[in-house]
């Protein structure tokens, strides 16, 4: 595997900081809060942003407001993990809606997904209907979430 981390200063690490705190802060507010001047702000983000250290901005949305307060994690075995197997289940499984994180995993079981839905009975579906016939699928384990105690995301 290629070594793809990108060498980021105290500057660089500042900015990112008060990015993942808010991203709605304009250049000028970024720039007062790292101690530089907007010109090298917009030069940094660009290159951060080009680099692809920065992937993308977004609104943390509220799952529960919007309906959306049953998370289970979903423990996947495959009965075949040969690299054809493995790409057939990475493009299908990208394609589930409900599946908010996908990990291939080292251990007893190939792949830990997180899904979220609006109850137990929509997840039944999405698990029995899409989660269950996915390429070379063999064996689930559902483990529901009864609260979050941490769910934050990378902070800097």
């Amino acid at each position: 595997m290629s070594d793809d981390r990108i060498e980021l200063d105290r500057a660089d690490k500042r900015l990112l900081a008060e990015l993942a705190s808010d991203a709605r802060l304009s250049v000028a507010e970024l720039a007062r809060r790292v101690g530089l001047s907007k010109t090298p702000v917009q030069a940094r983000l660009k290159r951060l942003e080009e680099q692809g250290v920065i992937r993308g901005y977004r609104a943390m949305l509220d799952p529960v407001k919007l309906g959306l307060d049953h998370v289970a994690f979903v423990e996947v075995k495959l009965n075949d993990t040969r690299e054809k197997a493995l790409a057939a289940f990475n493009d299908a499984v990208a394609e589930v809606g409900e599946v908010e994180e996908c990990h291939m995993i080292a251990g007893a079981f190939d792949y830990l997904l997180k899904i979220r839905t609006r109850d137990m009975a929509r997840y039944r579906e999405v698990l029995g209907e899409r989660v269950s016939s996915l390429p070379h699928v063999s064996h689930t384990s559902t483990h529901v979430v009864m609260q979050a105690v941490k769910d934050v995301g990378i902070v800097t």
